[in-house]
């Protein structure tokens, strides 16, 4: 395979939505990636519920049902934007609706978990790199 046509293939996957391509003729073996990363705002529900089972959701008393923020997918609890930025909230801030409360990653998407209301954090669930299920407790929201 010339260089040429080398080149033409990995011009196409750019420009292409594809985020992995693997190719292989008689001599040439082409694998291509993407490192593809982009955030979506969720509005988390507040008054949602769940028949599934967690170990976590036992930990969410009857009087904090209503302000429970939950996970409105399955995925990876990141408290922050990196590993060395703070944690975009701590227990005891105040914070206003719409406002940034975590991260959760799916499918190697970031989904910003916002504020449905103005409150106060009064308790963090869930642990950093922990995975959290659909409907799990996030954060109280008082």
């Amino acid at each position: 395979m010339k260089i040429n046509e080398i080149q033409k293939i990995i011009k196409d996957f750019e420009e292409s939505s594809l985020t992995e391509l693997s190719l292989e003729f008689e001599d040439t073996k082409i694998q291509l990636s993407k490192n593809v990363s982009s955030t979506i705002k969720m509005p988390v529900g507040q008054n949602v519920e769940s028949n599934a089972e967690s170990p976590i959701k036992e930990e969410v008393s009857e009087t904090n049902l209503k302000n429970c923020v939950r996970s409105p997918l399955v995925g990876t609890f990141y408290a922050a934007s990196s590993p060395k930025s703070k944690p975009y909230v701590e227990k005891g801030k105040q914070v206003k609706k719409g406002d940034v409360l975590c991260l959760v990653e799916a499918m190697k998407i970031m989904n910003e978990i916002v504020a449905p209301k103005d409150g106060v954090i009064t308790k963090i669930y869930a642990l950093n790199g922990q995975v959290v299920g659909i409907e799990e407790p996030l954060f109280d929201l008082e």
